[in-house]
């Protein structure tokens, strides 16, 4: 009976393994690169070539391990509850960008004669995304002006100090990235960022933990801009990095990006904000794939698979 089956927890919940369907082409380098590139240590980890996280699901929690594969991802998905396996699985495919249309997104950038070269080079780029918007939030603003080194260690200081910790049986995966609650109540003074930083981020945990401000997958792209915009210390880079990876705008675009600008400069495309603005007009709906396209042309670790073995 049941009471005999409860009383031996199993040690480690069943693994279930699984394809994740794309259309092709896909290109995993800047996908995997730049989602193992940000990894937050004991949250993220990059092994043996998949990348694994945990998820924090509404009956339990997950480990996912995502593979590259020629035509398909290979997903290893561990769960406390099974109640959670569609959810877990549409929230890998959102990460992923899995039911992108890349040929549709190609064909419309390669009409840039400056574009052209980026696509036909590598196709079917995706937008690395997030599993969580509240979580992505936090960690755009934790990266705000510093390192990808830098935002890494703020964001695992905040997960060491308020995340719940897991057992991972396969890796190095420790905890789950803090909810908003557990972060509406942290000591301002205590994180290692300049004041106004401290600020941006209790105001947004605030909001997020109210749930005045929400930051899924079904959001209005320009109510929730608006709504961040409001905030302090949200200028056009933030909102726009998390309309494109937190709200999955397909257009979200970042014209002030260093990389972009940069790259612009590079390919001979304007490289002012409002001169690439107005030369992107031609890219819609898709700027978010031509900013995927654009940060490859700098030689930066995010658009690389890491190298294989060593957990990142």
């Amino acid at each position: 009976g049941r009471a005999a089956r409860s009383a031996k927890p199993p040690v480690t919940p069943g693994v279930i393994a699984l394809r994740l369907p794309y259309r092709a082409p896909l290109n995993p380098s800047n996908l995997f690169g730049h989602l193992a590139a940000t990894a937050v240590p004991g949250v993220e980890e990059w092994r043996d070539g998949a990348y694994r996280r945990t998820l924090d699901l509404p009956y339990g929690h997950g480990i996912v391990a995502l593979t590259p594969h020629p035509d398909h991802i290979a997903c290893r998905l561990s769960l406390t509850d099974p109640r959670d396996l569609t959810l877990a699985i549409s929230r890998c495919r959102w990460l992923l960008d899995l039911d992108a249309d890349p040929v549709a997104v190609d064909e419309q950038l390669r009409t840039d004669p400056l574009l052209a070269p980026l696509v036909d080079k590598a196709p079917g780029r995706r937008v690395p995304r997030t599993v969580d918007g509240a979580e992505f939030a936090v960690r755009a603003v934790l990266g705000q002006q510093v390192s990808t080194a830098a935002a890494r260690t703020h964001a695992a200081r905040l997960v060491t100090a308020h995340g719940t910790p897991v057992d991972d049986s396969e890796g190095g995966l420790t905890h789950l990235f803090p909810a908003s609650g557990a972060l509406a109540g942290l000591d301002p003074e205590r994180l290692a960022l300049p004041r106004s930083r401290r600020r941006t981020l209790t105001t947004l945990v605030e909001a997020l933990a109210a749930g005045s401000l929400r930051l899924g997958t079904d959001t209005d792209w320009e109510k929730a801009r608006a709504e961040l915009a409001a905030l302090p210390g949200f200028g056009p880079w933030t909102v726009e990095v998390i309309a494109m990876r937190a709200l999955g705008d397909p257009d979200a675009f970042l014209p002030t990006d260093l990389g972009i600008r940069r790259a612009a400069q590079e390919l001979g495309l304007p490289s002012t904000p409002a001169a690439l603005t107005a030369r992107a007009a031609a890219w819609r709906p898709w700027r978010a794939y031509a900013v995927q396209y654009l940060w490859t042309v700098d030689d930066h670790p995010i658009n690389h698979l890491p190298a294989q073995g060593s957990p990142s």
